[in-house]
């Protein structure tokens, strides 16, 4: 079941098995403020880069924006519907999903990772080998991405840092039970 804006019943977590996401306080505290950092950072790319987005009508690049995000939620989803219900909420400029389903460290890994392998380092990737207009398109689009996962890329590498056997539930981790 998917709940579109309203988010998914409390549960009751043991806080003796189950730790948080993030375990630094100040950092789960500042969490976000690392995360603007990094847009205000992929935001200046092009400036650094000679200026390369695409000369297109500005309209057509906002529509594409927004293919963009339809695209990295529909692939965050694709991880973990049938895993168990989805809430999808936002809050500020950002779009929250969460799920009451318990995910391996390599599902949650996926999770958070395959829209910014799959809309940003793939595009980038075959930018190379693009004719120009088709490369500025796919530059753009990569851009809009990563910018747009700049969550996801921080968490992705908290992900790869739990050690091997956890598993993950709203913002908590333990060690899989045996």
């Amino acid at each position: 079941m998917i709940l579109w804006f309203r988010h998914l019943p409390q549960l009751s977590i043991d806080m003796s098995k189950w730790h948080p996401f993030i375990q630094n306080h100040w950092f789960r505290n500042h969490y976000m403020k690392f995360v603007y950092l990094l847009q205000v950072i992929i935001l200046l790319i092009p400036n650094f880069m000679g200026g390369w987005l695409p000369h297109i009508n500005t309209f057509i690049l906002m529509l594409a924006g927004v293919m963009v995000f339809v695209l990295h939620e529909i692939l965050h989803i694709m991880v973990i519907i049938k895993k168990g219900d989805i809430s999808l909420t936002f809050k500020g400029i950002f779009f929250w999903i969460h799920t009451d389903a318990i995910l391996s460290k390599a599902r949650f890994w996926v999770f958070m990772s395959l829209p910014f392998v799959t809309l940003s380092m793939l595009p980038f990737i075959l930018s190379f080998v693009s004719s120009e207009d088709i490369k500025s398109i796919l530059l753009f689009v990569s851009w809009i991405n990563t910018l747009i996962s700049a969550s996801d890329i921080i968490n992705s590498f908290l992900i790869a840092i739990k050690p091997k056997n956890s598993e993950f539930r709203r913002g908590f981790y333990r060690l899989k039970q045996h």
